[in-house]
């Protein structure tokens, strides 16, 4: 154990036997720390590098995720006298710019009026209710919305409240614009801005927003990112289609509601996302959890050819650590994120899947996915004024009374090492020190 770190965690009042830490260099060479690496430990966010990496490798860097509109019926002009049935894949970043471009390709073929349903094909990930309140009791978290086959924009609404002193309001308004949907604004007072939030007593549901309570105009414009949880994600799926389809002059007499893809509908237009590559720096270096949920499902119905799920997710992980020789008995995957109570792997598992990581043809994409310590993603106000800084990709994790690092440290003789720092205890947090202390001392010692 490193003499800095050591000091750190006593400091923090940590004892070792709550820390996990693994630190070798790429190469065949043996570990330059391994200190109680092969317990079990929940690692929160760092378990993205192992849901990313696994599916960078089986997937493919260049994976995309198309999302298709098929319809049924026959075209009298630009009406369709039939169903748009749009079949999801699963795509984590299908958010509203992308779907508005996908809308205007359905227009742009002609389809102006549709007589008939949208029907919503969600069957490649498999249906289960979701409860997001399970987590951390609070289910208006963004980072609580549940995964599905259709995902829009993250199933999340924001809301941007902006106080006008001179008519004595408050302006709200609404992003994704939805119809039809109430919006009723606060009441504008004086006085400290305080816990805005809950003054608000906000209540959301699929007819509206309203906000009887109140807000400061001390608080100035502010912006709430809110989880929906009260619709289902049909539901917001039809409020925020029928808004944009009405804006493109489109025209929808039937419902939006769920089903499955007729063998006999023709093809009508096709969104394709970003690619693999590009959607998992969104997952790493901003910790995206509900990308990360997405794309464990993913991997399941792509390697399985069967409706996605999170325990054939975790299967096709397990199988393909055993297949690089990595025996992982302690591993347990929950949904893939990190955001779970349950999810555990040692430092020596996810040490030794980093060093075969970087052995990877796809180790340029993955270890760029990470955040470079002291200047993006989640470690951007880390480290700042070290030397490590700008000298290794870092992923952090945080959930109460568990703090992680792991990533890659280029050390100052130019050797690159693999640095895995898993703490579980109840002074987690104050452990951030010394996995300062491991990544300097690494870059200076290594």
């Amino acid at each position: 154990m490193p003499i800095p770190v050591a000091d750190a965690l006593q400091r923090a009042e940590i004892p070792l036997a709550a820390s996990g830490i693994y630190v070798q260099e790429v190469g065949d060479a043996p570990a330059l720390v391994a200190s109680n690496d092969m317990a079990p430990f929940n690692p929160a966010s760092t378990m993205k590098l192992v849901t990313s990496n696994a599916a960078l490798e089986i997937l493919g860097p260049t994976y995309a995720w198309k999302t298709q509109a098929y319809a049924t019926g026959a075209m009298q002009g630009d009406v369709l006298r039939g169903d748009l049935i749009i079949k999801g894949s699963g795509d984590p970043k299908l958010v509203l710019e992308s779907f508005w471009l996908f809308l205007r390709r359905i227009r742009a073929r002609g389809i102006r009026e549709i007589q008939g349903n949208v029907v919503l094909d969600r069957s490649f990930f498999e249906e289960r209710a979701h409860d997001a309140a399970a987590f951390d009791g609070d289910p208006a978290k963004p980072y609580n919305v549940g995964p599905d086959a259709l995902l829009l924009n993250y199933k999340a609404l924001g809301f941007r409240f902006t106080p006008e002193p001179a008519t004595r309001s408050v302006q709200v308004t609404i992003d994704p614009p939805l119809a039809p949907y109430n919006l009723a604004a606060p009441r504008l007072t004086n006085g400290d801005c305080g816990a805005w939030r809950a003054g608000l007593r906000a209540v959301i549901d699929p007819s509206g927003a309203y906000f009887p309570g109140t807000m400061s105009a001390s608080c100035g414009e502010k912006i709430w990112y809110v989880h929906p949880y009260q619709m289902t994600h049909t539901q917001y799926f039809s409020l925020t289609f029928r808004k944009l389809w009405a804006d493109m002059g489109g025209v929808l007499r039937g419902e939006v509601k769920n089903g499955t893809l007729p063998p006999a509908a023709q093809f009508v237009a096709e969104w394709e996302s970003a690619s693999l590559a590009e959607i998992i720096r969104d997952i790493n270096k901003y910790s995206n959890n509900v990308m990360a949920r997405q794309l464990l499902l993913t991997l399941a119905a792509n390697v399985t050819h069967l409706p996605g799920t999170p325990e054939n997710g975790g299967a096709v992980v397990r199988t393909w650590l055993g297949n690089k020789g990595i025996d992982a008995p302690e591993l347990s995957i929950d949904n893939g994120s990190g955001l779970s109570r349950t999810e555990r792997i040692s430092a020596r598992t996810m040490g030794r899947m980093l060093v075969e990581a970087y052995r990877s043809p796809t180790m340029p994409e993955f270890i760029s996915s990470l955040p470079l310590v002291a200047y993006d993603g989640t470690m951007r106000s880390r480290l700042v004024n070290q030397t490590v800084a700008g000298k290794a990709h870092i992923k952090t994790g945080s959930l109460n009374e568990v703090r992680s690092v792991a990533g890659y440290v280029l050390a100052a003789s130019g050797k690159r090492y693999v640095v895995v720092c898993l703490i579980n205890h109840p002074n987690a947090e104050r452990g951030r020190d010394a996995q300062d202390a491991l990544l300097q001392w690494v870059y200076e010692k290594g």
